[in-house]
């Protein structure tokens, strides 16, 4: 029966693309379709962090090991709705404008963060593998605790984007917060080998 929880997970990681592509393929985005692609994704990434952050606690709470497992698959969903969500901005946005992009990076707080936390990904992504695990042994692990600034990171970045409405951001922020607490009171010596 475990052999079909990981292509489940799978599946179900790609529910949010295929929503996102059926609204688009029949114009069901509304009256700003950019807008609605842009925070469907950078949302999604922000679920997709707190489900990684959720994995350790919830072995640690039931006891079972199976959650580790989990963790690759939703790692690599967050680098891929967080690269949607950037080619969305640069690329539907400002249509590979790089002039503006450049000057956004500089001069807004929200869209420098939201880059440097996608830069952070990226030695994420491409260290994922087992082979890079086996490779890296303990800088490996070192390495992808860089996801717990990627998650303050992309929380501030929802936070200092919606300028009126604070409750959805800082409920990602408070979530964050505590998933990060109790990812500290998990065992050190833990193996994360997911």
């Amino acid at each position: 029966m475990k052999k079909y929880y990981k292509p489940s997970i799978f599946v179900l990681c790609t529910i949010p693309f295929l929503f996102i592509f059926y609204k688009i393929l029949f114009s069901k985005l509304g009256p700003e379709p950019v807008k609605e692609i842009t925070h469907f994704t950078g949302e999604w990434t922000l679920i997709f962090i707190c489900l990684t952050l959720s994995m350790s606690p919830l072995k640690r709470f039931t006891k079972l090991s199976i959650w580790i497992s989990f963790r690759r698959i939703l790692g690599l969903f967050i680098f891929f709705y967080a690269t949607l969500h950037l080619l969305t901005y640069i690329g539907l946005d400002y249509r590979f404008d790089w002039n503006p992009i450049f000057d956004d990076v500089i001069k807004k707080k929200y869209v420098f963060i939201g880059f440097a936390a996608w830069l952070l990904m990226v030695p994420l992504a491409i260290t994922s593998s087992q082979k890079m695990i086996k490779l890296l042994r303990n800088n490996w692990k070192k390495i992808h605790r860089l996801i717990y600034v990627i998650a303050i990171f992309g929380s501030f970045h929802y936070i200092w984007l919606s300028k009126t409405i604070f409750f959805k951001p800082l409920i990602y922020f408070i979530i964050i917060v505590v998933l990060l607490l109790l990812r500290i009171k998990t065992n050190k010596k833990e193996i994360n080998y997911g």
